[in-house]
């Protein structure tokens, strides 16, 4: 096991970053006096378009049907079946969860069994939050800053430590890491947590990931959300691929009844319908391409401002200045961005923006425009 200076640790953990997320859409709204429906929330990364008229049926089914009032199967049998199927993968090497942050949780109790965690940073705060949970050593090692537009990316680090956490494509930056050089850290760690929340929205980005090779690696976990893909962050829907052996300790452990009955039919018919996955994902992509060159362009041209490259619906701007002054601005018009001061090597000058439809995309570039100005 590599081994950590007491006073470095001690260091670490004392400086523990503030653990804030996107997507407060409701305390903002009601600050405004507005409607939820009447914030642009460009601070959490979902997809713009309305719940697929699929998952209203299903949930329409299951309040006719009153499934609600029984409780939920506790082994999740029929939905492991559909996401392996899904995937091509055996059901006993999957475990769905509560949104990919209770996973999150979970993998940072895994984690805490091997030693040293280091967190390739900047990066998605759970992880950190996981870690504390199980009074886990962790260590941040810090990414680079500049990166051009070709993706996917060889993954840039190879740092000490026994356990390793890679998003991909990566938080808060875009960048997508390649299948091949991601296999390579896995060849090297006890344990490599591979959180692939926005894959499956980021063009071409299925073609990197690790799901396929975790039937190869025992040291392996995917982490998957759903939230994202079908902008459903309320019903909590993820799971997690990996181990059979480590799956079922977490099982033994967890909550009895970790996904209510919406979130158990949501998922199995959501990826129950093949065609319509396709098809959803087909739109998402390119709704991707064409705004991310568009909002690209358009802010680029912002004095001052530097518009960092993304492969998927986020990205990162920097500014010469702080940039404190222009997202309050832009709260008081309804629009939020994330600020990234709780995100480890950045600071006031940087903040993460996520696409919106195209006219959400053109009054927000408009609003960041006039901040600069005003």
């Amino acid at each position: 096991m590599n081994k950590l200076k007491p006073n470095n640790y001690s260091t670490l953990t004392m400086q523990i970053s503030d653990l804030k997320h996107g997507g407060n859409v409701y305390a903002n709204a009601k600050k405004l006096n507005l409607l939820p429906s009447e914030i642009i929330d460009a601070s959490a990364s979902l997809v713009p378009f309305d719940p697929p008229q699929i998952l209203i049926d299903s949930l329409n089914a299951e309040i006719k049907n009153l499934g609600f009032r029984y409780y939920p199967d506790r082994n999740l049998s029929d939905l492991k079946e559909i996401i392996g199927k899904f995937h091509g993968i055996n059901p006993d090497n999957i475990l769905p969860g509560n949104g990919a942050s209770e996973l999150i949780t979970w993998a940072g109790y895994e984690a805490s069994k091997f030693g040293i965690s280091c967190i390739p940073s900047p990066s998605f705060v759970d992880y950190e939050r996981s870690l504390n949970c199980w009074n886990s050593n962790l260590i941040h090692c810090e990414l680079p800053k500049n990166w051009n537009n070709i993706f996917p990316q060889s993954f840039p680090l190879h740092p000490k430590g026994d356990v390793i956490w890679i998003t991909n494509p990566h938080n808060p930056t875009g960048q997508l890491w390649s299948k091949d050089s991601l296999e390579e850290i896995v060849k090297k760690y006890k344990l490599v947590i591979c959180d692939e929340a926005f894959l499956s929205i980021t063009p071409n980005g299925e073609k990197e990931s690790l799901i396929p090779i975790t039937q190869k690696y025992d040291n392996l976990l995917v982490l998957r959300s759903l939230t994202k893909i079908f902008n459903i962050p309320g019903l909590r829907l993820g799971y997690v691929i990996g181990s059979s052996k480590k799956l079922k300790q977490w099982k033994s452990y967890r909550d009895p009844w970790p996904l209510n009955s919406f979130a158990i039919k949501a998922g199995i018919d959501l990826l129950s319908n093949k065609k319509f996955y396709e098809q959803w994902i087909r739109q998402i992509h390119s709704w991707i391409n064409i705004e991310r060159e568009s909002v690209y362009e358009k802010l680029s041209k912002i004095e001052n401002l530097k518009v960092h490259n993304s492969s998927t619906n986020f990205f990162l701007i920097e500014s010469k200045t702080s940039l404190t002054p222009n997202i309050k601005y832009l709260e008081n018009k309804g629009i939020l961005i994330r600020e990234c001061t709780s995100f480890r090597f950045l600071d006031e000058k940087w903040a993460r923006i996520s696409l919106q439809n195209k006219g959400g995309n053109s009054l927000l570039c408009k609003e960041i425009y006039k901040s600069f100005k005003k």
